[in-house]
């Protein structure tokens, strides 16, 4: 019995290593870039315990629940931990940052996550970058959410350590990550007692057994359905050219955005400033003395494909989220998403304009 996923011929090291240069080159890197053989958590929590520990004084961003949970992982590592936190409806301002530079001239760690899908805010990186690199701190950033949807450069923006993942906005699959190392990132992991060694969290690992003999052999056997995978999705977004499917996800945010507010019902976006929304996801304020899961629960029951979901924890009371990343940035999932919605408010017995939303949505596609 034979099958396309079985019986596969071994994923050689020149083939790893091909795709490792692809993603590379989507990150628009010269860095060392590192495929591991995980969900993005892997390279998120490894990056950190490499990096960070005793002696560290971290900068942490929490503009949403992975900033938390960065937070965690730094204290664990013996890091010092300082704490930036932002309502989750807005972004942090590189106005902020430089303010906690000058109040704690100590930090040498900064950790961002750029668009936090789960609140659906995304933050200025450009400029941040810039306060990051003149104070001279190691900048560690958690792109996984917007590798796709909009732009990720590692290089132009000072980032030592860039995390992505594919199962977003690249379409791909969730099962291996990638993360790309600067030259002062891979010293400071080397001068780190600390740092994950002979361990599945180890990037020096990597770099001494890989990276550094030349990328001639493998360290252990590649999770080979998912590099496959990988390949064939960095593939897909080389022939629809980046800017087009960027371009895509900025539209798709766009159009629920504007339709959100059409449809009326008391609906209205979460993350108040267009400006600070992202591209992969749109999150909503349910209506007051509404419960959003069970908003989504009624809008599911109406149309089962339609990408929505419940905040996450204590936002399932309050946020809906319209997951149009990857496949499901299109009009017709956005579309399909606003008529499910109406369905939901009206048997609430509140007033919508589906109708008028699906031409608010339709006129804000770019």
């Amino acid at each position: 019995m034979t099958h396309p996923f079985l019986d596969l011929a071994p994923l050689g090291a020149d083939r790893f290593a091909a795709i490792e240069d692809r993603v590379a080159r989507l990150m628009d890197t010269r860095q060392d870039v590192v495929i591991m053989q995980g969900e993005a958590l892997l390279p998120l929590e490894g990056a950190i315990r490499a990096a960070a520990g005793p002696g560290t004084t971290a900068l942490n961003i929490v503009t949403g629940p992975y900033g938390q949970t960065f937070g965690d992982w730094l204290r664990d590592c013996g890091a010092a931990v300082i704490d930036l936190a932002v309502p989750f409806h807005t972004a942090v301002t590189a106005e902020e940052i430089r303010q906690a530079f000058a109040e704690h001239p100590a930090i040498d760690f900064v950790s961002l996550v750029h668009a936090e899908a789960a609140t659906g805010n995304t933050n200025p990186v450009a400029e941040i970058g810039e306060g990051v690199r003149a104070h001279g701190a190691l900048f560690y950033l958690d792109a996984v959410a917007s590798i796709g949807a909009e732009p990720v450069l590692p290089d132009a923006w000072g980032v030592d350590l860039c995390v992505i993942g594919a199962q977003k906005a690249m379409g791909g699959p969730a099962g291996v990550s990638a993360v790309s190392v600067s030259e002062r990132a891979w010293a400071r992991m080397a001068a780190n007692p600390k740092a994950p060694r002979r361990s599945y969290l180890s990037l020096l690992d990597w770099k001494e057994r890989w990276i550094d003999r030349g990328r001639t052999a493998l360290p252990h056997a590649p999770a080979q359905l998912e590099m496959l995978a990988l390949e064939a999705c960095v593939e897909r977004i080389e022939t629809a050219g980046l800017e087009a499917v960027m371009a895509r996800h900025a539209s798709a945010a766009a159009a629920t955005r504007a339709g959100s507010v059409a449809l009326g019902g008391g609906l209205e976006p979460y993350v108040y400033e267009a400006r600070d929304a992202a591209p992969v996801a749109t999150t909503l304020r349910a209506p007051s003395g509404l419960v959003a899961s069970e908003l989504v629960r009624r809008a599911l029951a109406a149309d089962p494909a339609v990408p929505l979901a419940a905040g996450g924890g204590a936002l399932a009371k309050e946020m809906i989220r319209v997951n149009h990343y990857g496949a499901q940035a299109t009009p017709g999932a956005v579309r399909a998403s606003l008529a499910a919605l109406g369905v939901a408010l009206s048997e609430q017995g509140l007033p919508v304009d589906v109708e008028g939303a699906l031409r608010a949505a339709e006129e804000a596609w770019r």
